[in-house]
């Protein structure tokens, strides 16, 4: 079996009840507490979609109670957990979540205390010993933005030191403006991560906020000096651009009419393409796999579907 190894945080969210919310009669709000955090929600979603990949988890929580519940989460979820790490005195981030009548989402972050920021702290050899022995690494521009500015040297080394081993290194630059001392930083460790990527999945949305590009093909004029060997470029609802070989390749999505929620809508898509081409799909299958996966996800609350439903959608429309 392949091990996909992913980086990154996992946090507590809170989402407000609709209809338990609906039922009350003092303008207050019933919360529905769960997990999730993009790296992670790529892996639940690569390991519900192909259940023979073995998907690892790389962090560090607390011992609280909520840190507890996490790793009982990823057990339900078949998420191995030998490199999360527990702090001492820390404990996982938090967010609140609204969504609008369109699924758009506005985020509250509680992340100053989260574990997650000191990971780099307990990775030591034997730890980059297990991590080289994987088949992928998989991290994204959070994961880089929520560690300290101290461990990124450290980070970059491990990096080095798995693509020595021949592990396939993948990058997925989601770009959050407030977890960045400065754009200017977030450029630095961006570009750092296309040049050391064999696999690249940017999205327009973010280099329109980091780089003003706001189209598919200049994005794709960026990304070429860095030489990834397979570079998949979201554009949302609208196309999905592929490079891979020397050949370069648009695929048109099918638009989802009924949008409830686009929070996993990114994470779902790079489960579901990563698992495929694990298992040996071309391009187009796995973006085929990638978008359906998205697109049933965002007619969905919350960033991880229920594990039913989504699996009855794999046995009916992904088999």
């Amino acid at each position: 079996m392949k091990n996909i190894y992913v980086f990154g945080e996992c946090m507590v969210e809170l989402r407000a009840d609709q209809e338990l919310t609906a039922a009350q009669t003092d303008n207050s709000k019933v919360l529905k507490q769960s997990f999730a955090g993009d790296v992670l929600n790529t892996a639940i979603y690569m390991k519900r979609t192909f259940a023979n990949i073995n998907t690892h988890f790389l962090s560090a929580l607390g011992k609280d109670k909520f840190s507890d519940d996490m790793r009982t989460f990823f057990d339900g979820e078949e998420i191995q957990h030998d490199l999360v790490f527990s702090s001492e005195t820390k404990m996982p981030g938090l967010y609140a979540i609204e969504t609008d009548s369109t699924g758009e989402r506005t985020f509250t972050y509680w992340r100053d205390n989260a574990a997650a920021k000191d990971v780099m702290s307990f990775i030591d050899d034997a730890a980059i010993e297990t991590l080289a022995k994987g088949d992928m690494f998989f991290f994204s521009g959070i994961s880089l933005a929520i560690i300290h500015n101290e461990d990124r040297a450290q980070f970059w080394l491990m990096v080095e030191k798995l693509q020595q081993a021949g592990v396939q290194i993948v990058f997925d630059p989601n770009y959050r403006a407030r977890l960045w001392d400065t754009p200017e930083q977030a450029k630095e460790q961006f570009e750092k991560a296309f040049s050391v990527s064999d696999v690249a999945l940017p999205g327009v949305d973010d280099f329109e906020q980091l780089y003003n590009i706001d189209n598919a093909k200049d994005l794709y004029d960026f990304c070429a000096p860095y030489n990834v060997k397979e570079l998949i470029i979201k554009n949302g609802p609208a196309t999905v651009l592929s490079y891979l070989d020397g050949v370069c390749e648009q695929f048109e999505i099918t638009p989802v009419k009924n949008v409830v929620d686009t929070t996993s809508a990114g994470d779902s898509f790079n489960g579901a393409y990563l698992g495929a081409r694990v298992n040996g799909l071309s391009i187009a299958e796995a973006i085929t796999f990638g978008s359906k996966a998205a697109g049933f996800v965002i007619q969905h609350k919350g960033a991880i579907v229920d594990k039913a439903i989504f699996n009855d959608f794999v046995e009916k429309e992904l088999r």
